[in-house]
């Protein structure tokens, strides 16, 4: 007797059908997982038949684990290489018929990856491994990877080291996500020189004909000050000096990272949580001679760049003058 199945379409048009017995509509159906039927609990009659079965095709028990791995799925498919990443894996033998006549297995793991495979799997590892040491996102490194694959199958950069690649893709997936690093962050977590980063960098945007947003000195001053150690009310009012310092064009052809410097080293001189020069350099990456010429531009109009709400503990007319 063939299984009566009665289908009702869900309210929603995209939601799968229900199925559901013809005589009682409203009972919830048992499943025979052993004879792959569902049966109505109020008739007894078979609504469906052959029903897969989506769970565990093993049960692994603990003094099982050692011996033998039952599971017959291999590694998560990664779609970023172009096999898939899928493997197949042969289990030891046990047999006569498993070994050759010199005692050899017949039956061997050749896990064949291609050159190209191989070269973006170990650039996938790198990346991940800098931005572990930046305490970069998923998101940020799952960008990057991608930024480099596009790059290596383009074959643009050819004669540039992997690596370099890798690190300028970072520093790209960085500015794009919004939380940008400096070239020397990126530098101080790879083995390859701020000098080739930036070439990488200006090619691959070239190559793939994308843009990234220009930096402003707001993008690093939250993350600058809170390695600093300072309270909220100099970070605002450094961030204030900065925004006011560009807006009166007193820093021209300035990096914002040595203007968000300088204006750290203002707020903090002024407040009373000093920071000398070093301390914000070595958090920065700049010079004390970069930032004591970007002070010097805006130090003559201090008292036009702080917010009217500052409390000063150090008069505007007693900041260091350099």
């Amino acid at each position: 007797m063939c299984p009566a199945l009665n289908i009702h379409p869900s309210g929603d048009a995209l939601a799968l059908p229900r199925v559901t017995c013809p005589n009682h509509p409203d009972a919830i159906l048992v499943e025979d997982y052993r004879a792959g039927d569902m049966i109505c609990p109020e008739c007894g009659l078979v609504v469906g038949d052959r029903v897969i079965d989506v769970g565990s095709e093993w049960r692994t028990f603990s003094n099982e684990k050692a011996l033998k791995d039952p599971s017959r799925v291999g590694d998560a498919q990664n779609p970023l290489l172009n096999g898939g990443d899928l493997t197949t894996m042969i289990s030891k033998g046990t047999g006569a018929a498993s070994f050759d006549e010199f005692g050899n297995s017949k039956y061997q793991n050749r896990r064949t990856m291609s050159s190209s495979d191989r070269a973006m799997l170990n650039a996938f590892k790198e990346i991940s491994t800098m931005a572990d040491r930046i305490n970069l996102p998923r998101n940020i490194i799952d960008r990057t990877n991608n930024l480099f694959k596009q790059v290596y199958e383009q074959k643009s950069l050819k004669g540039r080291a992997n690596d370099a690649i890798a690190s300028a893709c970072l520093y790209i997936a960085c500015r794009q996500e919004g939380v940008p690093r400096t070239f020397k962050e990126i530098c101080a977590v790879s083995r390859i020189s701020k000098k080739e980063i930036g070439r990488c960098f200006k090619l691959i945007l070239k190559a793939l004909e994308t843009s990234v947003d220009l930096i402003t000195t707001g993008d690093f001053m939250s993350r600058f000050c809170s390695n600093l150690g300072l309270p909220k009310q100099v970070q605002m009012a450094a961030t204030f000096i900065a925004r006011k310092a560009v807006e009166l064009d007193l820093v021209p052809g300035r990096s914002p990272i040595s203007v968000a410097a300088a204006a750290i080293y203002m707020a903090s001189q002024a407040s009373a949580e000093k920071k000398t020069q070093k301390e914000i350099g070595d958090i920065a990456g700049v010079a004390d001679v970069t930032i004591r010429q970007s002070y010097r531009l805006i130090y003559p109009r201090a008292a036009e760049l702080f917010p009217p709400d500052f409390k000063f503990d150090t008069p505007v007319d007693k900041l260091p003058q350099l």
